[in-house]
């Protein structure tokens, strides 16, 4: 596959107020894009907007800041649209919002269900409509492995592929933006638009934070092994190689490609799991 040239392409990504939206944001406008950064946090997403600036001073990249929620629809339109208005084009959308929270199902309300729902995969779709339907605007020149139109990427999770106890809702959701994910690659490739998915393992950023401010507790967190957490900026490090050579999925290093074969390795001997799962649900 062709390189795609990113320098004085364009990204939106949502969540870019913190973790790994912000991460990438940088990572983005270092590479030369311009980037458009929406969050519900204005201080936050202030701040980030800065570190975009300097990271992509020297290649002349801008930056353009909107608040907004992906759950509003309305929200995710104007980013597509005033992304388009400020840069003169739009190369690729980042659906990286989410959240998530540590609770069993049968105590999960019908409530917090519909709202993770609502903002990891609705969220999610918010953004790709507008983003697709503006893609298709573009010219296309026959050959979307060499040449895609646009760029979709959707921040999935390892969670995606195998869930854990008391994270049933949050795996769900990423389940979801998988296949879906999977789904509009098959669809969108003959149109000239490459979709992928990232999937990263646990992640030294606020996700853990907002796990505990929603329920309490973190136990994930304090029980896995720090070999298996990564930086954010490795993350985005990951992503924005998939922006140059665009693939189905992304599994961030030698420690996400490791996960994914053990996700692969459960799915075929679904006991391994059930014995580990057992034991930690004892536990917790």
């Amino acid at each position: 596959m062709t390189q795609v040239n990113l320098r004085g392409r364009s990204i939106a990504i949502t969540g870019a107020s913190s973790g790994i939206g912000a991460a990438t944001a940088i990572a983005c406008a270092r590479a030369g894009m311009h980037v458009a950064i929406m969050a519900r946090r204005a201080g936050k997403l202030a701040e980030v907007a800065i570190r975009c600036r300097e990271a992509g001073a020297a290649t002349g990249s801008k930056v353009l800041v909107m608040e907004g929620d992906v759950a509003d629809a309305a929200a995710c339109k104007r980013l597509v649209d005033e992304s388009v208005a400020t840069f003169g084009m739009l190369y690729a959308v980042y659906a990286n919002a989410g959240y998530g929270f540590e609770k069993s199902m049968v105590e999960t309300s019908e409530q917090e269900l519909r709202r993770i729902f609502e903002v990891n995969f609705f969220g999610t779709m918010n953004l790709v409509r507008p983003a697709v339907e503006y893609f298709m605007s573009r010219p296309f020149e026959g050959d979307a492995r060499r040449r895609p139109r646009g760029h979709v990427l959707i921040c999935s999770s390892c969670l995606a592929k195998m869930t854990l106890p008391r994270y049933g809702a949050y795996s769900a959701t990423k389940a979801a933006q998988s296949h879906i994910g999977r789904a509009m690659r098959h669809e969108l490739e003959p149109k000239g638009i490459a979709v992928s998915t990232v999937n990263p393992i646990s992640t030294s950023s606020e996700f853990f934070d907002t796990v505990r401010q929603n329920t309490g507790v973190a136990n994930l967190a304090m029980h896995t092994p720090g070999f298996w957490f990564q930086t954010p900026e490795k993350v985005a490090r990951c992503t924005v190689d998939c922006l140059v050579r665009p693939e189905p999925e992304v599994w961030t290093g030698v420690r996400g490609r490791i996960t994914r074969l053990g996700t692969a390795v459960c799915t075929l001997l679904p006991f391994l799991p059930d014995l580990m799962f057992r034991k930690m649900a004892r536990a917790r």
